[in-house]
């Protein structure tokens, strides 16, 4: 199938998305962009909420991986669930009652303005980080299936995606996206399907024949029931947690849009759902990551890791069948980079601009102010996703959860001292402790050979990180005489 053709198809998509986002974008303003006018139809967000927590990583490195680790990611995914229900339980209790537009005004009710800003600032960079590496991935794809072949630079094709990402979030924010992620989740997820049924299908083969098959090739194992390895099965199913309660729980992005949900009874139904379905929807990506390596077995394909499942849909496949990978290709795309977006820019205009607070501005300046954030942080994207080019790794979602470790550790540590203590941290100190205990966190990763000897660490670094937060806390903290200064803000 020809590059032209499989552009097309990529123009038509984003004119699909465009017409959704001025249907939803008429008459926005910053509460629109902000938390979609606290209006937000819970179904439709915990469906959208599906694409973005899974995103291209997922699409293609999750499949990609299994060669290597076999289905021990479903261990994670058994942590993702307990996250997710105690994001619902505890944490989203919390941002209702306060009636949070960023879920980091509870540090600065908890514990003073410099906490408030520091934990917006690591979830900035956090989130800057991940997205953009997620972003990477899907336009390096993008870049060897269908741009090299018109002589277009990899930067221009950057510039281009992030171009069209401003062109549907500029005006209708979170209000926009909750639709068009919905859209782009069911997309996604129908690629999924397809893709699976056409392996089965071109294999001749039962799903229990499949799974047989699988075994037999030693792709099937979930449980690593090894203590001192890093895939040890309790190690990453509170690694997953952890990860869960990092970069949904108290990551602006998601947040945003949970709170956005009219009431908190339909926002904790959102959460739950959300808990299910992607036990379900990863299970699926492992189980085709598993279709994938038979078939290249085989078939003969050197294809390996991000590479393989890129190769096998484009090169291997019926045209039509390419054509559904790369909807749901850029489907998988847009997701987790217009959320990240829109949530950088109501982050650093809420939270480090103090715009909602601006008296000496008026709305339409407030606007016009915001909407520069916005082309900021695109650029800022552009940016970083050069950077990922330049390191070109071959297994992002290793990357990307490598980095949360170190990145969200301050911020879980934050929450969960705000939460679980009545004790309130020197607020002048606050910054050090946060920067200090990544810090720590490396040379811990790096030399933990010689600390540990054969026992390894591995996505638990971020629970080594928050705890290393939380102590700091401790000791910078004292015991709260006025116990009425906890009462609004505390977790009954």
């Amino acid at each position: 199938m020809s590059a032209a053709f499989l552009f097309s198809i990529v123009i038509i998509y984003f004119v699909l998305l465009l017409a959704v986002a001025w249907k939803t974008g008429k008459n926005s303003n910053n509460e629109s962009f902000f938390i979609g006018n606290r209006n937000s139809n819970w179904m439709l967000v915990a469906f959208g909420m599906i694409g973005t927590s899974l995103s291209g990583v997922t699409f293609v490195s999750v499949p990609g991986a299994v060669g290597k680790d076999a289905f021990g990611y479903m261990q994670v995914v058994l942590g993702y669930m307990i996250g997710y229900i105690l994001i619902a339980y505890v944490l989203l209790p919390l941002y209702y009652r306060l009636q949070l537009t960023s879920i980091y005004g509870y540090l600065k009710t908890r514990m003073g303005l410099l906490s408030y800003k520091t934990g917006a600032w690591f979830f900035i960079i956090s989130r800057l980080v991940g997205a953009t590496a997620r972003l990477y991935l899907v336009v390096h794809i993008l870049q060897i299936t269908i741009l090299d072949s018109f002589g277009i630079p990899f930067w221009v094709s950057t510039v281009i995606i992030l171009v069209m990402i401003i062109l549907y979030t500029f005006e209708g924010g979170v209000k926009t996206i909750v639709w068009t992620d919905t859209l782009q989740t069911t997309c996604m997820l129908a690629g999924l399907v397809i893709c699976t049924v056409f392996l089965l299908k071109h294999m001749n083969i039962s799903v229990g024949d499949s799974l047989n098959a699988m075994r037999s090739a030693g792709l099937s194992k979930v449980f690593n029931t090894d203590p001192m390895s890093s895939g040890y099965f309790i190690k990453q199913i509170l690694a997953g947690m952890f990860i869960t309660l990092s970069m949904t729980g108290i990551d602006q992005e998601m947040m945003q849009k949970s709170i956005s949900v009219t009431n908190l009874k339909d926002s904790k139904k959102n959460m739950v759902s959300l808990a299910f379905i992607m036990l379900v929807v990863i299970g699926l990506f492992l189980y085709l990551g598993g279709l994938l390596h038979l078939f290249a077995a085989q078939e003969g394909l050197t294809a390996k890791g991000d590479a393989l499942f890129p190769d096998v849909a484009l090169n291997h496949m019926p045209s039509y069948i390419s054509i559904i990978f790369i909807v749901a290709l850029i489907s998988a795309l847009f997701p987790s980079a217009d959320g990240a977006m829109t949530a950088l820019t109501s982050s650093f205009c809420i939270d480090i601009m103090g715009l909602q607070r601006r008296t000496d501005m008026a709305e339409k300046q407030k606007k016009q102010f915001r909407q520069k954030v916005h082309l900021i942080v695109a650029f800022s994207f552009l940016l970083m996703v050069l950077l990922f080019y330049w390191i070109n790794d071959n297994s992002m979602i290793g990357i990307i959860l490598k980095l949360a470790g170190y990145t969200y550790g301050p911020l879980l540590g934050l929450f969960a001292f705000g939460i679980f203590t009545k004790r309130r941290p020197a607020d002048g100190r606050v910054p050090y402790v946060c920067f200090i205990a990544p810090i720590i966190c490396f040379f811990i990763d790096k030399y933990q050979s010689a600390i540990f000897g054969d026992f390894k660490i591995g996505l638990e670094l971020i629970i080594i990180n928050a705890a290393l937060t939380f102590i700091g806390l401790l000791a910078i903290s004292k015991p709260v005489t006025d116990h009425s200064e906890l009462e609004q803000d505390s977790v009954h």
